[in-house]
């Protein structure tokens, strides 16, 4: 692989997206952004396994109330940070896109994002649904049944954390169809799939209170429409989606990173635009927390509730103003990485392509300790965090993998 510093693209976002060398110096704050958002999956994935959310691979359901933490620190969390990861990924997109044009872009996000989906499709999810396979397999024993795995891999199909990626390519498809399509008008339907259409310059817009706040109440508008179809707790099957609620917030986020690229807005925010960010998640926080208190039964899900619009309300205003305020916050204090840093950046996408057996392989290794669910979360998240990167450092020094990862 060549320089960490000098491609700095190969690791923002949970995916080795790919952007300008010159950036490097300027945009280390977005790498330490990158590492802390990745840890956030871990702790994430962690807090579900000892929450009350029966959402992974391995989960023990909390007995005690310190579950209920854990299951407000996940909702904190799905309200930001994944729209937070399309986002990065979308600011280095059309860098990238420039660079190759649309048939080596496409290439390359195939070999970066295909291979690792691959990979863990084949090699890692059979390891880590085993469990579930066994529960199962018992089930229809009882029944007189049996249960060979790979029909229960078959039907149980889905891309765990993956999916991630399978939404990215997704969306680096439509990004480069869209971009040569462009080019094409502009020469005349004479462009070819492998040029890449370079977009005019636009001179660096700072980003306008009032496009937040219009922004922040269409995503509030359009979220609160989408979940009436596709409530909270909806799952794609065919996509192995798990949050198809928040796919608004996805795809909006990814765009508002392409734009961000183009228009310079990360460098152009105000110091006190990241502080109002914060405040004003707070604010929303405290707004929120009696519709919360009060709701009945899925009342937050969608369905066209009062609640659930009140819910897309606080998680959009949420994620822009966390956003606004992390990136604020990154960019002044965070500017700089060391050696271990520059590591811990480096092995983040191979952490989040693997971190799934490490938490699976911790949850039954401490299946046998009975403890309140805090106090397992906590465990295992010491153990996790450092053991996830652990294996990245294995898994990329495996040959021609530090290629893709």
């Amino acid at each position: 692989m060549t320089d960490h510093l000098a491609r700095p693209a190969l690791a923002v976002g949970p995916e080795p997206a790919t952007g300008r060398p010159k950036a490097a110096a300027r945009l280390l704050y977005i790498d330490n952004l990158r590492i802390v958002l990745t840890a956030l999956v871990v702790l994430h994935h962690t807090a579900v396994t000892y929450g009350n959310i029966p959402a992974w691979y391995y989960t023990e359901p909390a007995k005690d109330g310190s579950g209920l933490l854990l299951d407000v620190f996940v909702m904190f969390n799905q309200a930001f940070f994944m729209g937070f990861f399309f986002m990065i990924a979308g600011f280095f997109t059309p860098a990238s896109y420039e660079r190759k044009g649309t048939r080596p872009f496409l290439r390359d996000r195939l070999k970066r994002l295909g291979i690792p989906l691959l990979a863990f499709l084949l090699l890692i999810r059979p390891l880590v649904g085993f469990g579930g396979f066994a529960d199962l397999r018992a089930e229809f024993a009882e029944q007189g049944k049996d249960l060979p795995y790979w029909l229960y891999y078959v039907l149980s199909w889905d891309a765990g954390p993956m999916w991630f990626v399978e939404v990215l390519l997704a969306f680096s498809l439509v990004y480069a169809l869209v971009r040569h399509r462009r080019a094409r008008r502009r020469t005349g339907g004479d462009g070819e799939l492998g040029t890449a259409g370079r977009a005019p310059e636009r001179a660096p817009r700072p980003l306008r209170p009032l496009a937040i706040v219009v922004f922040t109440l269409g995503l509030a508008l359009a979220t609160y429409l989408w979940r009436i179809v596709v409530p909270n707790g909806s799952y794609l099957p065919v996509l192995g989606l798990p949050t198809p609620s928040f796919m608004p917030q996805y795809a909006s986020f990814f765009v508002i990173g392409v734009l961000a690229h183009r228009r310079g807005w990360p460098q152009s925010l105000s110091r006190g635009a990241g502080r109002v960010g914060f405040g004003v998640a707070t604010v929303a926080t405290l707004a929120y927390l009696p519709v919360v208190l009060t709701a009945g039964d899925g009342a937050l899900d969608g369905h066209g509730s009062w609640q659930s619009l009140a819910g897309a309300a606080w998680e959009s205003t949420f994620a822009v103003g966390v956003v606004l305020g992390l990136t604020v916050l990154f960019r002044e204090r965070f500017q700089r990485q060391g050696t271990f840093a520059t590591f811990l950046s480096r092995h983040a996408f191979a952490v989040y392509l693997t971190h799934a057996a490490v938490l699976v392989g911790l949850g039954y290794a401490f299946r046998w300790l009975h403890a309140p669910a805090a106090v397992k979360f906590a465990l295992v998240a010491a153990l996790a965090l450092p053991l996830c990167w652990a294996v990245a450092y294995a898994v990329r020094s495996l040959p021609r993998a530090d290629r893709v990862l």
